[in-house]
């Protein structure tokens, strides 16, 4: 019988097609790291079941998320995704979509992409951590608080030193698949 971190042991298929295949991975492409970054932000005082069942729904009313088009998004649209059940119709967060997608424009330009921006952090290298169980797992980190606090001052929203921390856990800057869980070597092995 597969182990799995115990927020994978899920009835909801999709939920554990999340942490089996996407979760702790590290990514490097462009549009899957801003959907990550629109993601993580729209969980935010939610459980993240919540945004996997509305994924699809995201995708479809963010224009697969990419972020040229989402940056282009004026007052008209905001009304027609606060009239979408599909998603969480939360103003702020809604907006906050459009300003990180010209925030992760400018960090493009200057960095030339995102990735080079985000994995610089930890020099393109995977943290791994060796966490037990679930209780180890911190919410923030010191890194976290710099990254959020780099990403506040380039002007996204919705990303606190909590959120970015889901955020690294996500996109593989952390492996935080516990030590028990059938990913945890699978990753750590494809450094």
């Amino acid at each position: 019988m597969v182990k799995r971190c115990d927020w994978g042991e899920s009835e909801n298929p999709l939920y554990m097609d999340y942490h089996d295949k996407e979760w702790g991975v590290p990514v490097h492409d462009e549009r899957f790291l801003f959907e990550m970054i629109i993601l993580e932000g729209a969980q935010a005082g939610l459980s993240w079941s919540t945004i996997i069942n509305k994924r699809a729904n995201y995708k479809k009313a963010f224009d697969n998320f990419e972020f040229e088009k989402v940056a282009k998004y004026n007052e008209k649209k905001v009304e027609e995704l606060m009239n979408n059940a599909g998603i969480v119709r939360n103003r702020r967060k809604i907006t906050s979509a459009i300003t990180n997608a010209q925030a992760f424009i400018k960090v493009r330009e200057e960095f030339g992409s995102f990735d080079k921006y985000i994995w610089g952090f930890v020099d393109n290298t995977t943290i791994q951590n060796n966490f037990k169980k679930p209780s180890n797992w911190p919410a923030k980190t010191s890194l976290s608080e710099q990254i959020s606090k780099d990403l506040l001052k380039r002007g996204f929203k919705f990303v606190g030193p909590t959120i970015v921390y889901a955020f690294m856990q996500a996109i593989g800057i952390v492996n935080d698949h516990l030590t028990y869980c059938f990913r945890y070597n699978e990753l750590k092995s494809e450094k």
